[in-house]
């Protein structure tokens, strides 16, 4: 049977129903169609693909690990299928639920105070944010768009850089008041640094002394998830935090934090890229549309 004979995605609508609705008969009165008629199509689905997508009981259905990956791209391609029908049907004016996932120090500094003026641009769009520090399937999570802070790993997911930011060294005035602002890398040793409880920096903290990068293992008394709580604890004068400049820009210039140690300080970077799945080249106009204003608008 060749491709032109399979209603791909017929079938996905169909097998997506029965298990949004929990059976076949459920779906068959959904489609007006018999029982048996969308049974033996996720049968002929299950065969052409050559996995169990379902285990069939008398009581209930449950979805195989297969049948729950395969359900969940199948709900990303027909929202995409959608978008598509809506594009060509209204000149590809961009509209629709754009789901976006973003770090929670981008999205707090960053991207949250750009979306009314987005929002007026492209009134049409509904913007879903999540604000998140873990790294995220965009698949699973059905995101049209994540945030992603720090070096990129190789993916199959396309991306656009939005720039970059320089780390620094950082702590509040009363801490350096109290404990003393340290002149050297060594005299880190007295102090109190703050620590992300994953293994972001499992390589230490860098610095560079004549001409050679070394690097510091932070040792301190609390653990953090996030970079938002590294930063309120470094308000807060807890101890000494290294996070990315565009996060505590505004705390420096309101002499909340302190730059330290600039003299050491090797100019690293972090990138920061807009990353999203890309189907063949095409991408619905909404998000296509918030790439592009991203880059338009996000200063670092």
């Amino acid at each position: 049977m060749s491709r032109l004979d399979v209603n791909r995605s017929g079938e996905m609508e169909v097998f997506t129903r029965v298990v949004e609705l929990g059976g076949f008969s459920t779906a068959a009165r959904a489609f007006r169609m018999t029982p048996s008629a969308v049974s033996k199509l996720v049968a002929r689905l299950e065969g052409r693909l050559g996995v169990r997508l379902i285990n069939r009981s008398t009581r209930k259905l449950q979805l195989t690990p297969e049948g729950s990956a395969f359900y969940e791209r199948a709900l990303r391609i027909l929202d995409e299928i959608s978008a598509a029908e809506r594009e060509a049907a209204i000149g590809a004016t961009p509209s629709g639920l754009l789901r976006v996932n973003t770090s929670v120090p981008f999205g707090l500094r960053l991207l949250l105070p750009l979306l009314p003026d987005f929002a007026k641009r492209y009134p049409d769009i509904k913007v879903e944010v999540v604000l998140t520090d873990l790294v995220v399937d965009l698949l699973e999570e059905r995101a049209d768009v994540a945030i992603r802070v720090g070096l990129m790993r190789e993916s199959r997911l396309l991306a656009r850089k939005l720039g970059e930011s320089r780390m620094v060294v950082v702590a509040a005035p009363d801490y350096l008041k109290e404990r003393g602002t340290p002149k050297t890398p060594d005299d880190l040793a007295d102090h109190n640094l703050l620590r992300f409880g994953f293994a972001k920096w499992e390589n230490g903290w860098p610095f560079k002394i004549s001409g050679e990068t070394i690097a510091v293992m932070p040792s301190g008394n609390a653990l953090v998830s996030d970079g938002e709580a590294m930063q309120h604890l470094a308000v807060a004068g807890m101890g000494l935090a290294r996070l990315a400049r565009f996060h505590v820009e505004a705390d420096i210039k309101a002499g909340r934090l302190v730059p330290v140690l600039e003299a050491f300080n090797p100019g690293d970077i972090e990138p920061i890229h807009a990353v999203f799945v890309g189907h063949g080249g095409q991408l619905p106009a909404r998000v296509r549309a918030f790439l592009d204003y991203l880059v338009e608008t996000v200063r670092l």
